[in-house]
């Protein structure tokens, strides 16, 4: 009977008592990552020495790249969220000054396509990373003036190549977007009038610009 009294007094004892309960302090948010799948290409070795990215991407925010030529300065958005693992891949191979001192070897200018193609190490499509990587595409992309997105030589063929819509591209939606350029479109406009050096077959419409374009560096802000 004491021990039945006793058990009901310290139960109102309890309830009425205060309990200090520890609150953690919420761990900061980092932004979300993917893992990406850098596939080595024995067959098209690495142009000049680089490792691929680490396999991380980050999914959020965008981040600015600046291509500094030698026919003006070219500044980029690139959208992690719509690209995470060309976005990555672009990112490293800036900071790891893959595109310092390379060339643009292709400049299109048709009805059907627009572009200054850049990347490419020894000629066009020829002296990329290494490495490959899949494409990014929901099959609803287009390609405006002023977007830039990978080039590529077939599906899942990623390296180093990209390209920038200097007037408009009606291709298919196989090419990653990238993003698109902030400022400096007046420098692809003085390329493009510049004329073409006619490629392969003749074409006055597809090879060098005429006036040489020369990726002096790529600087990551951000």
């Amino acid at each position: 009977m004491k021990s039945r009294w006793f058990a009901g007094i310290l139960a109102v004892v309890l309830a009425a008592t205060p309990v200090a309960v520890a609150h953690a302090e919420a761990p900061q948010k980092s932004p979300h990552r993917t893992t990406c799948e850098f596939i080595p290409t024995p067959e098209n070795p690495a142009a000049r020495e680089v490792d691929p990215p680490k396999p991380k991407a980050k999914t959020e925010g965008t981040v600015r790249a600046e291509i500094r030529t030698n026919r003006g300065d070219v500044v980029v958005e690139l959208d992690r969220a719509n690209a995470p693992c060309a976005v990555h891949n672009l990112v490293h191979l800036a900071r790891s000054d893959f595109y310092d001192r390379s060339r643009c070897w292709r400049l299109t200018n048709s009805e059907r396509l627009g572009v200054l193609q850049c990347g490419d190490i020894w000629s066009v499509e020829k002296g990329g990373p290494g490495y490959r990587f899949a494409d990014e595409v929901t099959g609803a992309e287009t390609y405006p003036r002023g977007t830039i997105a990978m080039g590529n030589q077939g599906p899942d063929t990623n390296g180093s190549q990209f390209f920038i819509v200097h007037s408009h591209a009606n291709i298919k939606p196989a090419y990653t977007v990238l993003g698109h350029v902030v400022r400096g479109m007046e420098v692809l406009d003085e390329i493009v009038a510049g004329g073409i050096v006619p490629g392969e077959g003749g074409d006055p419409g597809d090879g060098e610009p005429a006036l040489p374009v020369e990726i002096e560096q790529v600087k990551i802000r951000g």
